[in-house]
């Protein structure tokens, strides 16, 4: 996949979340989500629908191509992966998840997409529960300062006879 502007990623987003939710994507509803007007969305779509993107002619409904499904979906895989990854590792509240997932995924490399993807997949899917230092992190979040577990470790390092 060619790289795409941030705009044009959210508008596919878009459209592929009111596709998913509703049974025909309204200019209306577009323009409203991404807080754009009308026309600016009339505007953009004649652009996606020149890169076979989008099917869109005036005055009626629009749908995504193939193409621009796949590209879409895509995006939304980036969205909600780094949206869940914010709030499960960072335990960042939802709202603030959302909007940062939203900055993040127009660079983020998929290299780096796929570390966070597998990682997620591990704390969710581990047979002996969430790992140890989850539950630590979780504490250090909650009281700002280490679990006591953590502290003979801790000095171990700072002494230099951590064994890493």
């Amino acid at each position: 996949m060619g790289k795409r502007s941030k705009r044009e990623e959210e508008y596919l987003e878009a459209l592929y979340i009111l596709a998913k939710e509703k049974e025909v994507i309204r200019i209306k509803d577009v323009a409203r989500m991404l807080r754009v007007k009308p026309s600016s969305v009339v505007e953009y779509l004649g652009k996606l629908s020149q890169k076979g993107l989008v099917r869109y002619e005036k005055r009626e409904f629009v749908t995504l191509t193939d193409e621009g499904r796949r590209i879409a979906e895509e995006i939304y895989r980036r969205h909600v992966a780094l949206k869940k990854f914010l709030m499960l590792l960072l335990r960042v509240p939802e709202d603030i998840a959302e909007r940062d997932a939203c900055y993040i995924e127009h660079g983020i490399h998929e290299v780096t997409l796929t570390r966070i993807l597998r990682f997620i997949e591990f704390v969710e899917n581990c047979p002996v529960g969430v790992p140890e230092f989850l539950k630590h992190l979780e504490y250090y979040y909650a009281h700002n300062e280490y679990p006591p577990e953590c502290y003979h470790k801790k000095e171990e390092y700072c002494r230099g006879e951590d064994s890493r």
